[in-house]
């Protein structure tokens, strides 16, 4: 058998070296990615777990927990429901009176996540970098959502990964008009109890139901007008 010569050891030693110390790279890298936030909505028709993805949507992300985490969201409503397209909350309480959010976030919709049905994203007008305390959440694919190179996008910052039964409760109340709201509000109040992290070891993951039909030809999620307000000035809808 041929003999390696002492210079190709020290190449084969040098090769297997670089090779070591870029698993070990990819590794480190892996361990420092922020991980997945996971936040448990009750609800007055029962309780779902969104999981927050920190990496792929830092803005959005850290913008919704601070929400979370200061009980924000503790008493309000999910005060949109369309079915087949999305359930929308995080703005009005349960007098239907908006609640002053905090400042508005840069538009994260080129992030390559995908309004694909139980992923979570947040609310905003028509001007594109103004969302702030209001989500959504999408009961179907709705690609028409994503950002195309003409236009922004709505940004998505997490998914739904337990309660999905919840969620297709809510997504099937009766609507119709309701206080301040002209259509899409649900006659009986889905009401958020609790907002708040999530510690808890999480569960197998379950199948969701089979995907419902095309979504309706409506409106994006935006919030709707609120009350009008007093002569001195009212809170800036979300």
């Amino acid at each position: 058998m041929p003999r390696f010569t002492l210079a190709r050891r020290l190449r084969a030693l040098g090769l297997l070296a670089a090779v070591a110390l870029g698993s070990m790279s990819l590794n480190s890298a892996a361990a420092d990615a922020p991980k997945p936030t996971r936040v448990r909505i009750e609800t007055s028709m029962g309780n779902f777990v969104i999981e927050v993805n920190n990496e792929r949507a830092p803005l959005s992300s850290a913008n919704f927990l601070q929400y979370v985490r200061s009980g924000f969201y503790d008493g309000t409503l999910f005060h949109r429901v369309i079915a087949n397209f999305v359930i929308q909350g995080g703005g009005y309480d349960t007098r239907f009176t908006i609640k002053t959010p905090k400042g508005n976030v840069d538009n994260e919709s080129g992030n390559g996540l995908s309004n694909k049905r139980y992923t979570v994203g947040l609310a905003r007008q028509e001007a594109p970098h103004s969302g702030n305390s209001q989500f959504y959440i999408n009961l179907a694919d709705n690609d028409d959502l994503d950002p195309t190179p003409l236009r922004w996008g709505y940004a998505v910052f997490g998914r739904v990964v337990s309660g999905f039964d919840v969620v297709e409760r809510i997504g099937r109340v009766a609507t119709g008009e309701l206080g301040p709201f002209k259509k899409d509000a649900p006659q009986v109040p889905v009401i958020i109890t609790k907002a708040e992290i999530d510690t808890s070891e999480p569960p197998a993951a379950a199948a969701p139901a089979p995907a419902p039909g095309p979504a309706p030809a409506v409106a994006p999620p935006a919030a709707p007008p609120p009350p009008a307000p007093p002569a001195s000035g009212g809170a800036p809808p979300s």
